[in-house]
């Protein structure tokens, strides 16, 4: 990755000369550019009352690319760092699903291009949520000098082959306890995507089955039956991505022993008749270089997580803050919490609040306090 970004300053003025046609949109309130940077759509920021600082703002995992439209509302989590008078740059990815090995160098070209085009900011700050939290921590472990901090909202930190074999492994168990409801799990359908018809036959097939679908619950650690279906599907999603991108199975759920079905015999019977899968070497480690992190935060990260996520649970950050200690930056990352549920259920004025608490740790002031985002 570093090589990447090294490649992406050396070519700078090629990368700027690639830009096609931006659609620049003035108003009153703000300036908005979208375009295509070397074809990656993208959009930029600059409110009127612009105080020459940047946010490079990273998103979390979307199924699939899209792109922007200059005159679209920006979205009500973004707005706060707007209104604090910060400009913003987001890129779309060339590629959805797990795009890391793409957000990484296609933001920082976009950086660049907001370098040339309007000039060196005084400060600039990175944030995102979800995927985009982890890729908030890489940039900050991988290439920090442009930045002075960054917020990880909802962050996927932590070594990607533990959360996401702990997905595939939860998959696998499904299978056995609701077998040939989801397609083969090796290797996935390389065409599965999520659609109303798949979320229709876990529903009837948890509904048929109340004690296994009672065990799933349990054994995902989830509050409710909706959480369920939708991670189910989600992860065949993931497994299906990150095979297609791997090149093979990334996968193994050989060592893994479940437990938390509710009984000791449930656990047991799973154990014994679960599928039980080898990863291929050359695709495991694909999994492991995006994204397995060193911990060496070269700037201050603030991390905020709800109380529950079905998605990302809050005790990922647990993985993270052990490599980061290890790595002798333990100064640099702190942690808060919103008392709310689900996937990135932060509101607006909590955004705003964290952000503003990593604005004062920046300037001198002390690190962001452990507990409830202020």
């Amino acid at each position: 990755m570093r090589l990447l970004l090294a490649l992406a300053l050396l070519l700078t003025p090629s990368l700027f000369a690639q830009t096609a046609n931006p659609e620049v949109l003035h108003t009153a309130g703000a300036t908005v550019e979208v375009g295509l940077l070397n074809g990656v759509p993208y959009r930029i920021d600059i409110p009127a009352d612009w105080n020459h600082s940047l946010i490079v703002y990273f998103h979390g995992y979307s199924l699939h690319t899209s792109g922007f439209k200059a005159a679209d509302a920006i979205n009500g989590q973004l707005k706060p760092f707007l209104d604090r008078h910060f400009a913003m740059i987001q890129s779309a990815y060339s590629q959805g699903g797990w795009a890391i090995k793409q957000a990484s160098p296609e933001t920082e070209a976009l950086r660049l291009y907001f370098f040339n085009t309007y000039g060196q900011p005084l400060e600039t700050y990175v944030t995102g949520f979800s995927m985009g939290g982890e890729l908030t921590s890489i940039t900050l472990e991988q290439n920090p000098q442009p930045y002075i901090g960054g917020v990880d909202f909802c962050g996927a930190v932590g070594p990607t082959i533990e959360s996401f074999n702990r997905r595939f492994a939860q998959r696998a168990a499904f299978d056995y306890l609701f077998p040939g409801v989801m397609p083969p799990l090796v290797p996935s359908p390389p065409d599965f995507d999520e659609t109303p018809e798949i979320y229709a036959k876990i529903t009837a097939a948890l509904h048929a089955n109340p004690s296994a679908s009672e065990q799933m619950r349990l054994l995902m650690d989830l509050k409710n039956e909706d959480d369920v279906i939708h991670d189910i599907a989600y992860w065949t999603f993931v497994v299906t991505d990150l095979q297609r991108r791997s090149s093979g199975n990334p996968f193994d759920n050989r060592n893994v022993i479940y437990t938390g079905t509710g009984s000791a015999a449930a656990d047991a019977d799973l154990n014994i008749h679960v599928a039980r899968y080898a990863a291929d070497p050359s695709a495991r480690e694909y999994l492991i270089h995006h994204y397995t992190p060193t911990g060496k935060l070269g700037r201050p990260m603030l991390a905020v997580h709800t109380l529950y996520d079905p998605l990302i649970p809050p005790a990922t950050l647990t993985f993270y803050e052990h490599e980061v200690e290890v790595a002798g930056a333990a100064d640099k990352l702190a942690w808060q919490f919103v008392p709310t549920e689900g996937h990135c259920n932060i509101s607006p004025e909590k955004v705003g609040h964290a952000f503003d608490e990593l604005i004062r740790w920046t300037h001198g002031g002390a690190r962001p306090a452990p507990g409830q985002v202020p």
